[in-house]
């Protein structure tokens, strides 16, 4: 990707609140993780917007909309510049298989040994991960971005499917 590394970034993300419940304080915890550490380190680059000279960096917003995930791009200025829907039928056992793995990984923080902790931890950072490839699959040819960033852009993607 060229450009400055400035440029080809996301500066702000928000996420639907009328679709968030929010479960639990863990939950709560790791929304405010990805979002800083995305905000902090991230590589997006939409394509139809840079195609059209909209240089970066974006503003980001998340929402569900008719059982399809919507990213709302829009520059700096706050102006719309691309609406990128993606359907959500092959990240629902993702979703699901990753909520399963993080309530495990929770309930041994507070009880198991660190042996089972590490274990599960295993486990829930190799669903994230497949669920970061399938993300990055779904957005070639909409968005060049990187894995670090599939990867916080998913936890929030679950975020946004707690119903509480």
């Amino acid at each position: 990707m060229s450009g400055s590394p400035d440029t080809w970034r996301i500066a702000h993300i928000s996420l639907d609140d009328e679709t968030i419940l929010w479960r639990n304080a863990d939950v709560e915890q790791e929304r405010r993780v990805a979002i800083y550490d995305l905000i902090d380190e991230n590589v997006f680059k939409p394509l139809r917007p840079v195609e059209n000279g909209h240089g970066g960096p974006y503003k980001l917003h998340l929402s569900v909309q008719d059982g399809r995930l919507a990213l709302a791009i829009r520059d700096m200025a706050d102006e719309p510049l691309e609406t990128i829907i993606l359907g959500l039928a092959r990240f629902r056992r993702p979703i699901r298989e990753y909520f399963a793995i993080c309530d495990s990984y929770y309930q041994a923080i507070r009880k198991a040994t660190p042996a089972e902790i590490e274990t599960i931890d295993m486990a829930r950072r190799g669903i994230h991960n497949n669920a970061a490839e399938l993300l990055l699959e779904r957005l070639e040819g909409k968005v060049e971005t990187d894995f670090p960033t599939a990867r916080r852009l998913f936890t929030l993607i679950c975020v946004l499917h707690i119903r509480g």
